[in-house]
């Protein structure tokens, strides 16, 4: 069975992040797989500005982005295998992928890293009533065929959903001429970055409706109207508030889903709220010498962030390909709450961790004024006041070691207080 140090699984930003990271850390044995016929992920298809403002103190496009990573790859010589499909990993980490040149290969890995990235919540899963006729997507499938296909998805556009994609896409419509009528949004706050309600919707008067959702899809062979609904604070419609928007397209932008069948297949055990891998803080899952980083562990709100996320995961994997389990290890249990939805990661060894560690997470509903607060075993250690926090931005706090100096700490608690 052909070995390699690391197996990174995912071609995208934390994948190339990850890779990059672990050849400096100096394993030279790195291999990545992607199952898309080309390295950068989901950036490909992410035309617009905004990223890179933390990582390279400039902001560029999707593919820019990628297109830095992918250089620092191939300047180091790392090995790549494109149209590749991992099809399980076991516990081992021996890794089985397929492609059309090899077949299908086992490869066994000193260490794993999963980067597979996110995908959208399909229509499925949300309920919607009607028909299934054409011109209803994911607004990351609209992205990709308008992006990189070409295709103008339609010209009469209703968005369900405010999450960044949706929002990015109502002004990327609008600019190719469509008409974007309204946005709806089933809960009382936007699921997106402020910046981006303000550049894509506002900017261009696209109406936002909080607390509204589709009750009814009009149509047989094509959507010809939608209808949406307020609802009330259990989210269910109210009758007497339906309002019906001609339309020829109905984008969904209703949330993300870390990409985990198999993470799942490893044996790796997944966090409840996140949807992703619970991992310590060398972002090391349950399975000894499995990492994971970006959109797999947790739905991110910046790329700049899975790329650091992604960077620590690579040092760590080659670390562990080089030295191999430590068992070593006492763990300390992180815990949100009041309002505090996940932490990660969700376990830290106080004795070894790194001088700084960054956790972050998401509250559960918008607060003014109000501060996070870090407690050790029930003992407030600092407040920090915020302006405002809402679901749609990671927030984030760094431990330090030294904060842990003489303390037998059993449990780490952040959570949202007045």
């Amino acid at each position: 069975m052909e070995y390699h140090d690391i197996v990174i699984i995912g071609g995208g930003p934390a994948g190339l992040a990850a890779a990059v990271s672990a050849y400096d850390a100096g394993c030279r044995d790195v291999l990545i797989l992607e199952r898309d016929d080309r390295l950068g992920g989901i950036l490909n298809q992410c035309i617009h500005n905004g990223f890179g403002l933390h990582t390279f103190k400039e902001e560029l496009t999707g593919p820019e982005y990628a297109e830095r990573y992918i250089e620092q790859v191939k300047e180091r010589g790392i090995p790549y295998k494109l149209r590749s499909i991992v099809a399980d990993i076991s516990p081992e980490r021996e890794v089985l992928y397929i492609n059309s040149e090899e077949g299908a290969v086992t490869v066994k890995a000193g260490a794993v890293v999963l980067a597979m990235g996110c995908r959208e919540r399909p229509r499925g899963a949300l309920g919607l009533p009607g028909y299934r006729p054409a011109g209803i997507f994911t607004a990351g499938t609209a992205q990709r065929l308008m992006n990189i296909e070409g295709y103008l998805v339609g010209r009469e556009v209703v968005i369900l959903g405010s999450g960044d994609i949706g929002l990015i896409m109502a002004r990327r419509m609008t600019l190719e001429g469509a008409k974007v009528k309204v946005v709806a949004e089933l809960m009382p706050y936007s699921g997106g970055l402020k910046r981006n309600i303000v550049q894509c919707l506002d900017d261009y008067g696209i109406p936002l409706k909080l607390s509204h959702t589709v009750t009814k899809i009009h149509g047989k062979e094509r959507v010809t109207g939608i209808t949406i609904s307020a609802v009330d604070e259990n989210r269910r419609p109210i009758p007497g508030t339906e309002e019906f928007y001609s339309c020829d397209t109905l984008l969904l932008s209703c949330g993300l889903l870390p990409e985990n069948e198999l993470s799942k297949s490893a044996g790796v055990e997944l966090d409840r709220v996140t949807g992703g891998p619970e991992v310590n803080d060398r972002l090391e899952t349950s399975v000894p010498g499995v990492f994971a980083c970006g959109n797999v562990l947790h739905v991110h709100d910046l790329v700049d962030y899975v790329s650091e996320e992604a960077s620590r995961a690579g040092a760590r994997a080659a670390e562990y390909a080089s030295r191999g389990e430590d068992d070593g290890h006492a763990y300390t249990k992180l815990t949100g709450r009041g309002g505090v939805r996940y932490t990660v990661p969700q376990r830290i060894d106080t004795s070894k961790m790194d001088e700084r560690v960054t956790v972050r997470f998401r509250v559960a509903d918008v607060y003014r004024g109000r501060s996070i607060a870090l407690y050790y075993d029930g003992k407030v250690i600092k407040k920090q006041k915020k302006r405002v926090m809402a679901p749609g931005e990671m927030e984030q706090i760094v431990l330090t070691k030294d904060s842990f100096e003489g303390l037998g700490v059993d449990e780490i608690t952040i959570a949202v207080e007045d």
